[in-house]
């Protein structure tokens, strides 16, 4: 499990691509203090295993469902990756849960400044959609952040000056895309209620419902 506060900025040093899969060599300080073999790291959000890792370089694979679901294909060698090692059970909550498991991805429609804030509006599918709403938590590449609004197809949140120097969403484009990792709370309530694979659910709550019992 992460929490979606990004350690450092890594860089890809190698890719080795299979037929389906890839195997990444991924530069990096901080997070490969007390590393060990088979530890968890969140790469642009996306859970990976270590395989093996020398002074500053670590690598991992990826199999074919992993590429087919994140921005992790589009990597290259030199691309700056977010980087973040799983928590540790006496570590700080600074950010919300995080799988590091990819919901799927969205695209930067709209970048702007406000003062010292900068806005991100990100368009995504109607499944991803379902599960966003206004202040709650959304990890776009492995970053913890607030929802500031949402629309139809496209939700908005704001950065601070800390975020954007820490992480690699600074270097966004309008057209990029991002992996998307929905609350995981929200998405087993979403179950329970039975919501559907892009339509809202029928609560059954009625005027007449809450007429009947006094509301």
């Amino acid at each position: 499990m992460f929490t979606g506060i990004v350690e450092e900025i890594g860089v890809i040093q190698k890719i080795q691509r299979g037929v389906k899969s890839s195997v990444l060599s991924i530069q990096g300080n901080i997070i490969l203090g007390g590393l060990k073999i088979g530890d968890s790291i969140a790469v642009n959000g996306v859970c990976l295993t270590v395989e093996s890792f020398s002074k500053n370089i670590f690598t991992a694979d990826v199999m074919h469902e992993t590429l087919n679901r994140s921005t992790i294909i589009n990597l290259k060698t030199g691309s700056h990756v977010n980087l973040e090692r799983a928590m540790p059970a006496n570590g700080r909550f600074g950010g919300h849960i995080v799988s590091g498991h990819i919901d799927g991805i969205g695209i930067i429609t709209n970048i702007k400044r406000d003062d010292n804030a900068i806005w991100y509006t990100v368009k995504t599918t109607g499944k991803i959609m379902n599960y966003i709403v206004e202040k709650g938590s959304i990890a776009i590449d492995g970053i913890s952040l607030t929802v500031s609004d949402v629309g139809t197809e496209a939700f908005s949140v704001s950065i601070i000056p800390h975020t954007a120097k820490a992480t690699i969403l600074s270097e966004k484009s309008v057209g990029d895309s991002v992996n998307l990792e929905n609350d995981v709370v929200g998405k087993y309530i979403g179950k329970l209620i039975g919501y559907e694979q892009d339509k809202m659910p029928q609560s059954g709550i009625t005027k007449e419902f809450l007429t009947k019992f006094g509301y």
